[in-house]
């Protein structure tokens, strides 16, 4: 990873009295791919101002074709009644477990070697907007995989359930990645923007030489979610367009994507997230029952779908970035960084606009690894007792610790 000061070279720890440990970070995204654990060496004082990381060990754990159809499941709340989702939330938790500890063996590390695991959970319900109920403005959220189950099968103290503290305080409860985007990749003389495509796309603006408080960051849209929903449904038998060749044999359909573009989504102000509460199985089915319409061929429909989601990202700039802070560069993570197609339309978006485009893993880190790394770095400040959120970011009203610990 970078430096806290914003120097882009590979961190090399320090040695002498700087203080070493090892933190684990989990993550398993909206896409539903697997279970993400890094195993990280951090350097410096507990939660100092300009922590140092370093990747030591990465592994995706694919979930198992019966949990990943439970995970769906459980994204249509007719579904996901109470005995299923506490089932699941422990039975993840067992898996969450399984992975941290393969992942510190391939670390050549022990167990007790490691401070503290980070682990997101699964989102299965986001609901940051405000649902005022008898005088109270009621914001929740549910991530499961428990953490004390975690906790108790790999004897490593567990953070989990981030973002109930940044909602419980205005805030939206994401993106919670910017605060370590900040700590990790700010620079003094050029605006950055990091941009994550997981099901979700997000934006953080990093502004040359800035202050934790002049960080904002907010979900631009569907990143994979909607591609993936739309392969699945035209290709039985398919999760994803590996490498983009779908939308790369077809054709942009310009009257359905201008017809996606007016979603509300795109004009909305920021702070705003979304999720797969929005861009659901019913948004993927009315896509695909207005391609059909129109005649088109699946590749078509999948090529739509794929410069929407390049699309959405270069609107959230020009809309609500570049009159700001004009970027110099866009760092792009997560699933999306691999579709080539979806990577060439972006360029398409970004460039004209000047600005350069480029991958985590063209100036030497992981994609993959990229949001593991910074669940392990904020329990690293959970454990100290320090503030985690980024109020710029999530709209909160003041910082706040984050997540739930179990020993």
């Amino acid at each position: 990873m970078t430096e806290g000061n914003g120097a882009t070279e590979k961190v090399g720890l320090a040695k002498g009295t700087e203080q070493v440990r090892y933190a684990v970070g989990l993550m398993s995204g909206t896409s539903v791919d697997g279970i993400d654990a890094a195993v990280v060496e951090l350097a410096g004082e507990p939660a100092g101002g300009t922590p140092r990381a370093r990747l030591l060990a990465f592994a995706n754990t694919p979930f198992p074709p019966r949990v990943r159809e439970e995970i769906f499941a459980m994204f249509e709340p007719s579904q996901a009644t109470v005995d299923r989702v506490g089932r699941l939330n422990v039975w993840l938790g067992e898996l969450y477990a399984q992975a941290a500890l393969d992942a510190i063996a391939a670390a050549g590390l022990e167990a007790s070697q490691i401070s503290a695991i980070g682990s997101h959970g699964q989102t299965i319900y986001h609901s940051p907007q405000t649902n005022p109920i008898d005088g109270y403005d009621l914001r929740y959220t549910v991530q499961i995989g428990e953490g004390a189950v975690i906790a108790a099968r790999t004897g490593i103290p567990c953070v989990s359930d981030f973002r109930p503290a940044d909602m419980a305080v205005g805030g939206q409860g994401a993106p919670l990645v910017p605060f370590t985007e900040y700590l990790l990749y700010r620079e003094k003389e050029r605006t950055r923007l990091l941009q994550n495509i997981g099901g979700i796309g997000n934006v953080t603006v990093l502004p040359a030489g800035c202050a934790p408080e002049d960080v904002y960051a907010f979900d631009t849209g569907p990143g994979n979610v909607l591609i993936d929903g739309t392969v699945a449904r035209l290709y039985p038998g398919l999760r994803m367009d590996a490498g983009g060749a779908i939308a790369g044999s077809g054709s942009v359909d310009a009257s359905l994507l201008e017809r996606l573009q007016r979603d509300d989504y795109y004009r909305k102000p920021p702070p705003k997230s979304t999720g797969r509460e929005k861009f659901d199985a019913a948004y993927v089915e009315g896509i695909v029952q207005e391609a059909s319409r129109r005649g088109l061929a699946p590749e078509d429909a999948v090529a739509t779908v794929t410069l929407l989601t390049a699309w959405s990202i270069g609107e959230a700039y020009r809309r609500y970035i570049r009159d700001r802070h004009p970027a110099e560069e866009l760092l792009v993570g997560g699933g999306g960084s691999y579709n080539e197609t979806l990577l060439r339309f972006l360029k398409r978006e970004m460039e004209p606009l000047g600005v350069t485009v480029r991958t985590q893993e063209e100036i030497g880190f992981s994609s993959d690894a990229k949001e593991a790394v910074a669940f392990a770095l904020l329990a690293d400040y959970t454990m100290a007792r320090r503030p985690n959120n980024l109020p710029s970011a999530t709209g909160a009203k003041r910082p706040v610790v984050l997540g739930k610990i179990s020993f």
